[in-house]
């Protein structure tokens, strides 16, 4: 039996996060994530688990692209009840996050113009923040509205 595998990460969601059920294709490899929505505003959450991470046991740039991605275009959703696609995700890493750590993540809307949402996003750990950026996402087909999301709000 190899020693160099960790616990099992507490997979507990901080207080008003919620399970996403996303199941399929590349989102259901890298979950569970989590959503939260206070005040018309959303943040994505995920707990480091060991799969999560590189040969170093922080977790995997790629893992942490990924989150962000979700997590700052999610304000798509949010704000016009539609998938969305990404056009440019640019970030700076700035720390590292390791096995068991809740994640965060959230965006502000700088613009939408043109069927184009520009946004401004940060991933943290507690009081730490390991990634900032920018990223331009388009809406390409409107779905019902999800609770959490101004157009669910307006229906209720």
């Amino acid at each position: 039996m190899s020693d160099d595998l960790a616990p099992p990460a507490a997979l507990e969601a901080p207080e008003g996060y919620v399970a996403l059920d996303f199941r399929r294709g590349f989102v259901g490899q890298i979950g569970p994530l989590h959503r939260r929505v206070v005040d018309g505003v959303a943040t994505m959450g995920f707990r480091v688990e060991e799969r999560h991470t590189n040969g170093m046991k922080n977790a995997h740039g790629g893992m942490l692209m990924s989150f962000a991605d979700m997590a700052w275009g999610q304000i798509v959703s949010v704000e016009t009840s539609s998938y969305w696609v990404t056009v440019r995700l640019t970030v700076d890493f700035l720390s590292s996050a390791h096995i068991g750590e809740w994640i965060e993540g959230g965006s502000e809307l700088i613009e939408a113009k043109e069927d184009l949402f520009l946004v401004r996003g940060r991933v943290w750990s507690g009081d730490r923040t390991l990634m900032t950026g920018t990223g331009v996402f388009k809406p390409i087909q409107r779905r019902d509205p999800r609770p959490g999301e101004k157009a669910y709000a307006a229906t209720a």
